[in-house]
């Protein structure tokens, strides 16, 4: 069944976490939609994803040549379908049918970012209002602590 999990971080950078993320859905056998609002966004995260001394994730900027091969694709607001895991950043948005269809979403904002902290909640209620089970983890001092957990209905 699907699930989505809820990241607020807590004076840390997405890229600070991601690439630990990124490893764990990719230890899992899943592919991965990495998504953020806008193209922009995500060309910063694809040099981010080459990793320094080697520590490449396996990735593509979506349109490219091969986006079905790319273990990791990293898309700009739109959905592309047909992944285990969808993990979004920024405000990103994520539909209750595309993360029905997938194993889990992962929504990541900035906690003390007013905007980004409503829009995570809107998209934990609608999200939980579609039966999903939801877990919200804070990350405090570079540990996650599990702070809500919800049931599917």
């Amino acid at each position: 069944m699907a699930e989505a999990f809820f990241y607020q971080l807590g004076g840390d950078p997405p890229e600070a976490v991601l690439p630990r993320m990124l490893d764990m859905a990719l230890q899992k056998g899943w592919r991965i939609e990495l998504r953020g609002p806008d193209r922009a966004r995500m060309e910063r995260l694809d040099l981010l994803l080459w990793g320094p001394g080697g520590e490449f994730r396996p990735h593509g900027l979506a349109h490219g040549p091969h986006d079905d091969l790319q273990p990791i694709l990293l898309t700009a607001g739109e959905g592309v379908g047909g992944r285990d895991c969808l993990m979004a950043l920024d405000g990103a948005p994520v539909s209750e049918a595309e993360a029905q269809a997938a194993a889990r979403v992962c929504v990541v904002f900035d906690g003390a970012d007013p905007e980004a902290l409503a829009t995570a909640r809107a998209q934990w209620k609608a999200l939980t209002g579609a039966g999903l089970p939801a877990r919200f983890y804070v990350r405090e001092d570079g540990a996650w602590s599990l702070r809500q957990e919800r049931p599917a209905r």
